[in-house]
């Protein structure tokens, strides 16, 4: 099993590299010094969230997407005119100032300084505890000392403040008891008695100096007030429509509406609707006159020219049960303007017609305070009865204003919940509305279906065509159209669907509405299918073993389809245009790079993509489908310093399994390398599956992966290497599948073969090998040591779920094994308990005590069975008090990685080349 393997910078094209077998090499040394992990894992990250959200205008000529540049908070709306290259910033703090209360740009500034503040301080905090622990003269106290200065001076003046308003108050007492006292007087008819001279203003009760301890427990209150909330800075626009025809769009920021329009003179911002409550938009109407948006319970429609705002769907009856009113959920409107679904979901109740009682929940232990404090979390398990809400689908005409209100119709479609674990994906509108599309899921069956429902209304006499809706079908009568017509079923499959295709069906039209096309895992791998929406034929898209689940768009002539696929390069996503007649590829973007969260134009000219790869860190780029047209990169997403650390980069490798699988890795090894060395080495894994994502990703930058294991090679000697065993989605459903009633055995077989293969061809000490994981990584690293435990000579385990049986059923129920028998915990038969007697290793437990994802009791109960089974000298605990299922809390990424690197020194030595 000799590995694959290739250098994964020299040159971007990765996928034309994985067909050559080259040996490994030596990468060139890094600049010293080394970085240390303070540098590394920085205060403030080196990179702002990339940009998300990318749609083009109908015209293609603009893409806008949302994003801020780095350090900024929130997310922006920006706008790329392809024709002229020029960018333009839409909002900003300072444009949106317009439209915000005085008050809350205050508390923005002020969050935003605190943020920054706390940024600084915690990495002068962490370098000087660095600094204090090599010996130099360090004042560790300097910054609660500089906080609890502040903070005397706050209650001081919070004193004074109170005193002269117990002072005001006193005199205004006094005042109003010589008027009282006058007035009595008149009305006796005696003198007004002379007015009292004003008493000498006492001097303000001298509080006694608080000590030190109290001053702390004051701070420690100030520090708890003053967290820093998600909703403390400013957030920008959250979401943006673009016109049907014209070339502008509206946006909805912080419960208000607000348009822009490309071929204004001067394009600004004009604010439409100003409201506190939860909008959404939906879309323009179709002749772009207005907007169509929901808020908790309606849809709603404003005219740009015309003031008041009209509901064009009040809340929904149950048919069986008029008091029972179903809460609008989605909204979908078909392009041409005319209909709409709305999705929507009734109130649970119990039998006796009383408001059902909240899910089972589970309580989270929070010491922060000075006695313990439990928080509740909701928890759905495998072996828990089901609760699903009642749910309805109607198709509903469009009122176009004038028409008096109509009677509620049936709806299309519905499902009636209770014990069933039913999903529904969004419904796609015919771009004429002519059709519309929905898939559904049903778990316990393992049945999936796929509907095609019709529009069509009455034909008018003198016509030879049925017309699409309009105002010449509405109302009730003979004309009327009908909107209970039921969805027609044109594919259904029963088990063998492939556990991850479920939630990236995603149905949709071709623009000539005669195809719609989905993604199924019919062959092993989610691809695109297409079904003819005249004959009901069903037929591949694409061919070959590669994943390419996600399409973003098709061409103007319904001819050809862009999609995101890892074809030729399992670590990457590029951009194909993919002929539908014939199933012909061509990539669109660079080799090598991982594209995402991507969008085509509507005439097919172009794509926009947040692409990139470990040389060339991900930005948004403007993509031209003709071939020949270079990339626009859009986005300035990092902070330079980043790239100043010279880091080293991975080299990619794979290798061959006992059942002939293609293992994906990449490794990191010093400058010093040779194939004759023993040193030690850690191995990273993942090995669950995990939607559409996986460990080696070319983009991937991942703390303990990527940051960390470049510094153990670059500060240690070490080889660190990262791996995608079966288990891992993006695979094929051979892979993602693996795992299934057998969760950490295939991953484990994998990681066997993978440890055979480092002593002769990576330099490695078969004795000193480590495997680290968090979350199912942290199940895959515990069940490894449990089940092998000579194969690695130390663990590290992170968040991971021991007992399945308590872990969420949405996960388990897809991943790990079906309930059979609901009255019972079915899935503690994978639980780890029972195996963890048989760790002979190191092994070190890590978790953050709140996390509500994996429960910190899961790590607790595998403590006990360690302990219970003498493995006391073996295990030990890292606890993030404060910390969520990514920590988070009083641990931060460099002391947490520091602690990892202690460890691994103790238990794996230096190397020695």
């Amino acid at each position: 099993m000799k590995p694959v393997t290739f250098a994964a910078i020299s040159s971007l094209a990765l996928a034309v590299a994985l067909s050559a077998a080259a040996p490994l090499q030596a990468q060139t040394a890094p600049p010293k010094p080394v970085p240390s992990l303070e540098q590394i894992f920085r205060a403030e990250p080196y990179r702002s969230e990339p940009a998300k959200d990318a749609d083009f205008s109908r015209s293609g000529r603009y893409l806008a997407w949302l994003w801020s540049p780095f350090g900024e908070p929130g997310t922006d709306l920006w706008v790329h005119d392809t024709k002229t290259g020029k960018t333009q910033r839409i909002t900003s703090p300072q444009v949106m100032a317009a439209f915000e209360a005085p008050e809350d740009m205050e508390r923005f500034d002020k969050k935003l300084r605190q943020r920054n503040t706390e940024y600084a301080e915690r990495q002068a905090r962490e370098v000087a505890q660095q600094a204090y622990l090599r010996g130099e003269k360090v004042d560790l106290a300097q910054w609660e000392t500089a906080a609890i200065a502040t903070l005397k001076k706050e209650l001081a003046e919070k004193k004074a403040k109170d005193d002269a308003q117990k002072a005001a108050d006193k005199a205004e007492a006094e005042l109003e008891k010589q008027a009282m006292a006058a007035l009595a007087a008149k009305r006796a008819g005696k003198p007004v008695p002379a007015a009292a001279p004003a008493s000498a203003a006492s001097s303000p009760d001298k509080d006694k100096e608080k000590e030190l301890w109290e001053l702390r427990d004051e701070l420690k209150k100030k520090l708890a007030r003053d967290k820093l909330k998600p909703a403390d800075l400013y957030p920008g626009p959250s979401q943006f429509a673009w016109a049907h025809k014209a070339d502008e769009l509206v946006f909805q920021y912080r419960g208000g509406l607000y348009r822009w329009k490309a071929d204004d003179k001067i394009p600004t911002v004009q604010p439409l609707v100003a409201t506190q409550r939860d909008l959404k938009l939906v879309a323009y109407t179709a002749d772009d006159s207005g907007v169509i948006y929901t808020d908790e319970t309606r849809v709603l429609r404003s005219g740009f020219k015309q003031t008041g705002v009209q509901v064009i769907n009040r809340e929904l009856i149950h048919p069986d049960d008029e008091q029972k009113k179903y809460k609008i959920d989605q909204t979908a409107i078909s392009e041409d303007g005319r209909w709409m679904s709305l999705l929507a979901k009734a109130p649970l109740k119990t039998a006796d017609d009383k408001p059902a009682p909240p899910p089972k929940q589970v309580e989270i232990m929070n010491y922060s305070e000075r006695w313990a404090t439990a928080k509740k979390v909701n928890r759905e398990v495998s072996d828990d009865k089901r609760n699903q809400q009642p749910l309805a689908l109607y198709i509903r005409q469009l009122p176009t204003g004038n028409e008096p209100p109509r009677k509620q119709p049936a709806p299309v479609f519905t499902q009636n919940g209770g014990d069933v674990w039913f999903e529904m994906s969004d419904v796609a509108w015919a771009r004429d509305g002519s059709r519309y599309a929905f898939t559904t899921w049903e778990r316990d069956k393992e049945l999936l279906r796929v509907y095609i429902g019709k529009t069509s209304c009455p034909q008018p006499s003198g016509t030879t065509a049925a017309p699409q809706g309009g105002a010449a079908g509405l109302g009730s009568g003979p004309a009327a159209c009908d909107e209970s017509a039921k969805p027609e079923m044109v594919l259904e499959r029963r088990g063998e669907v492939g556990h991850e295709v479920v939630n990236v069906l995603k149905p949709r039209f071709t623009p000539d509405g005669k195809t719609l096309v989905l993604a199924l895992d019919e062959a092993g791998w989610r691809q695109p299918y297409a079904i003819d929406v005249a004959t009901k034929a069903l037929r591949p898209l694409v061919k070959g073993e590669f994943e390419a689940h996600q399409v973003i768009g098709f061409t103007a002539d319904s001819k050809a389809m862009f999609v995101l696929a890892n074809q030729g390069d399992m670590a990457a996503m590029n951009v194909l245009r993919v002929d539908l007649a014939s199933g012909a590829t061509q990539a669109l973007g660079a080799a090598g790079e991982y594209h995402r969260a991507a969008a085509a134009s509507e005439d097919g000219r172009w794509v926009g993509a947040v692409a990139g790869n470990w040389a060339q860190r991900p930005e948004l780029k403007l993509l031209a489908t003709d071939g020949k047209t270079p990339a626009r990169t859009l986005t300035d997403s990092n902070d330079k310093a980043w790239g100043e650390l010279k880091l080293l980069r991975p080299e990619r490798f794979n290798f061959t399994n006992r059942h002939g699988d293609r293992i994906e890795a990449y490794a990191f090894k010093p400058a010093s390398w040779t194939a004759a060395d023993k040193r030690p080495a850690i191995v990273y894994v993942y090995g669950g599956p995990l939607n559409d994502r996986h460990i080696v990703e070319v983009d991937s930058f991942q703390n303990t992966a990527y940051l960390f294991g470049q510094y153990m090679a670059a500060r240690h000697g070490y080889v660190t290497i990262a791996v995608d065993p079966r288990g891992h989605s993006n695979y094929g459903r051979k892979f993602s599948d693996a795992n299934w009633e057998r969760p950490g055995e295939p991953q484990a077989e994998d990681l066997e073969d993978l440890v055979k293969l480092l002593p002769t061809q990576f330099g490695v000490d078969a004795r000193r090998i480590g495997l680290n994981g968090w979350s199912f990584g942290g199940f895959q690293t515990q069940y490894t040591m449990y089940t092998r435990p000579d194969l690695f000579a130390a663990g590290i385990a992170g968040a991971g779920p021991t007992e399945w049986e308590n872990y969420n059923s949405w996960y388990s129920g897809r991943t790990i094994g079906k309930a059979t028998d609901r009255t019972k915990p079915v899935l503690r038969k994978y639980s780890l308990l029972p195996l963890a007697k048989g760790l002979k290793k190191p092994l070190m437990l890590v978790h953050g005590m709140q996390d509500p994802n994996v429960l910190y009791q899961d790590t607790v109960n595998v403590y006990r069975e360690l302990l219970d089974s003498g493995k006391e000298s073996l295990v030990e605990l890292f606890l993030d008090p404060d910390g969520v299922h990514a920590m988070g809390g009083v641990v931060k990424p460099a002391g947490w990685h520091r602690r990892y690197e202690a460890f691994w020194l103790r238990n794996l030595g230096r190397a020695t080349p």
